[in-house]
């Protein structure tokens, strides 16, 4: 006997499980969009943005609305200041989502949550570019070193404070190696300005 095809209900409530859903994600199904109005109207699953969706009943947690960001704008990279929270190498709590994108692509959009934009082109976006998984979604977020580095790049954004903080957590904590900083402060051609820090706390 031939085994009952899932119902179209329960696809889109096991791609909702899995992660924080897209409208898009549907048409690969070929599941009409209709299927998150209803299930919405029904409390299944609730809007968290335009377009995307997450189980009604979804434990939230610290990276939610980071995981929710990525979702969207899935071209951009976490960085700045939202990639020292995610290494845990900044006593700041960022306001708002910081990405780092093509110099030449479109800026993202979004009222909630707001969203900090830098670009960057060539070595210096595509440099210690790391993917983790945050709530069922694939997030690009900087790596330590380059994390450290961009605060130095972009310290007319975040300040010299937080960029100086950064780098002392990131050998504190031995978040990485300080050839694998120096080759970021190489990438983001903020050799000179970063290695004086380097060589005085090291």
């Amino acid at each position: 006997m031939a085994k009952k095809a899932p119902s179209k209900v329960s696809v889109v409530l096991k791609l909702a499980k899995a992660g924080l859903l897209r409208a898009r994600d549907l048409d690969q199904k070929a599941i009409p969009r209709t299927y998150l109005r209803r299930l919405a109207d029904r409390g299944a699953i609730e809007r968290v943005a335009r377009g995307l969706y997450r189980l009604a009943d979804a434990d939230l947690t610290e990276t939610a609305t980071l995981a929710e960001v990525a979702k969207r704008h899935p071209e951009s990279t976490l960085c700045l200041l939202s990639a020292l929270q995610v290494h845990g190498l900044t006593t700041q709590l960022p306001h708002g989502v910081w990405l780092l994108i093509d110099r030449k692509a479109r800026a993202p959009s979004g009222k909630r949550p707001k969203l900090h934009v830098v670009r960057a082109s060539g070595i210096a976006l595509s440099h210690g570019v790391t993917t983790q998984s945050m709530d069922g979604v694939a997030v690009r977020v900087t790596t330590p070193a380059k994390t450290v580095a961009d605060c130095f790049r972009y310290r007319s954004h975040v300040g010299l404070d937080v960029a100086l903080e950064a780098l002392r957590e990131y050998l504190r904590k031995r978040a990485g190696s300080v050839d694998a900083l120096l080759k970021a402060a190489q990438a983001d051609r903020v050799s000179s300005v970063m290695r004086p820090y380097v060589e005085a706390l090291v």
